[in-house]
């Protein structure tokens, strides 16, 4: 069983990599799992089978939504336990953090892997040059090739890209971060918008009500699944993304994602 959490489609990706690897194993939205059940999120799994989290790291840690599913977890079983880190570049202490989540509910990681993807993250920096794209790509793909088979072997691996001054990163920038940054009030929709509702449907969290163009509740996640995933370019945050590139996995161009 692997749960995984996206904005732009790199976890989900990575997550059912591994699931058809392992013969077709389940894989599970984090944000509707979530809206399913209401309280706990209560699983059973048997012995020695495994329970993976897929997810991006947002400012060198995990998404506070998914640590919020963890704090709901209740997981009956001895799973092997592994972490899959898509970011664009380092993910600092995001597996401390996961870790210590998992360990409130008597989990721990077995294995946590870093797998560097396109960028997306377009309030900072651009998206991947096309160049760039392909080769992290085709370099994530071998990456996970091989990452199934430790999992495959239930083995303990830490394969991760902490980057530099990590602790300072997780530590002081990540909590800036989900206090600052985790706003909608930059949102809006130019006069390219159609009004096709894509934005309404694609965010996690359904903050995001379209009637003539989408408008923003306050709850947010930046997972930026709207701007990208606007086929015309309309959805932007302030002034700052109206000339960069835009980015969304390939995965989520198939039916049903």
């Amino acid at each position: 069983m692997i749960f995984y959490f996206t904005g732009t489609g790199n976890s989900l990706y990575a997550a059912d990599f591994i699931a058809r690897a392992q013969g077709g194993d389940r894989i599970l939205s984090i944000a509707k799992e979530m809206e399913r059940q209401h309280g706990l999120c209560r699983y059973e799994l048997g012995e020695n089978e495994m329970l993976g989290f897929a997810f991006p790291i947002y400012a060198w840690a995990p998404p506070k939504i998914v640590l919020d599913f963890i704090s709901r977890l209740e997981v009956k079983g001895n799973p092997y336990v592994f972490a899959l880190c898509t970011c664009g570049d380092e993910e600092g202490h995001a597996a401390k953090v996961l870790n210590k989540a998992l360990a409130k509910n008597n989990l721990t990681l077995n294995s946590v892997f870093t797998l560097v993807m396109p960028n997306n993250y377009i309030m900072g920096y651009d998206v991947d040059s096309e160049k760039q794209e392909k080769e992290k790509l085709k370099t994530a793909e071998k990456l996970l090739a091989e990452i199934n088979k430790v999992i495959d072997q239930r083995q303990n691996k830490m394969l991760t890209v902490p980057g530099k001054y990590p602790g300072l990163k997780t530590n002081v920038v990540n909590p800036l971060f989900n206090q600052f940054a985790m706003n909608t009030r930059h949102f809006y929709a130019d006069d390219n918008c159609t009004g096709c509702g894509i934005c309404e449907e694609v965010c996690p969290v359904h903050t995001i009500k379209v009637t003539d163009k989408p408008s923003w509740g306050k709850t947010c996640t930046q997972c930026l699944g709207c701007i990208h995933r606007c086929p015309v370019r309309a959805i932007q945050y302030g002034k700052g993304t109206v000339r960069k590139g835009r980015y969304h996995h390939p995965i989520l161009d198939r039916p049903g994602e």
